[in-house]
């Protein structure tokens, strides 16, 4: 039975989207999301995702409340460039330490989920985090925050 659910909670979570983007419960959608979810768990398989094991719990609530703080501040700094109508956009090179998979992972959507920023390329040969600001004042004080405020919990967290 595992060789054909490798992924069940996948399967069923993706039956259970796919059957609530469509707000129908006929036949076919149903079918149709019992094939996704069985497809999609298999194209899952083929990615292997690494396993990893979480530590620092404190370390990991402190992440989520500097990271719930950041967002909310650049909300505001976003709409004062909005009202304001003149920003400073750029890119940013970052040299990052990381080299778990799911902390790079964690840190791209800390990166994208904050207004202003956004995760262009990372080059795992060099560990250069290429990153584009909409409003950038000063690269080198944004790449010091975005290591201590993000990479070094993460990498307590995850390494």
């Amino acid at each position: 039975m595992r060789y054909w659910f490798p992924y069940p909670l996948l399967s069923v979570s993706l039956l259970l989207f796919w059957l609530l983007i469509n707000q129908s419960l006929s036949p076919g959608h149903i079918l149709l999301g019992v094939l996704l979810g069985i497809a999609f768990a298999w194209a899952m398989v083929n990615l292997q995702p690494q396993k990893t094991r979480m530590s620092h719990y404190g370390t990991a609530a402190r992440l989520v409340a500097h990271v719930a703080v950041d967002v909310f501040a650049s909300n505001i700094a976003v709409i004062g460039v909005i009202l304001r109508g003149r920003a400073k956009p750029g890119f940013v090179a970052i040299d990052i330490g990381l080299r778990d998979e799911n902390a790079l992972a964690f840190l791209a959507c800390i990166v994208t989920a904050t207004p202003g920023t956004a995760w262009v390329e990372f080059d795992r040969q060099t560990s250069v985090l290429l990153i584009h600001v909409l409003d950038l004042d000063d690269a080198h004080v944004l790449a010091e925050l975005i290591k201590s405020r993000y990479e070094t919990p993460l990498k307590e967290i995850f390494e």
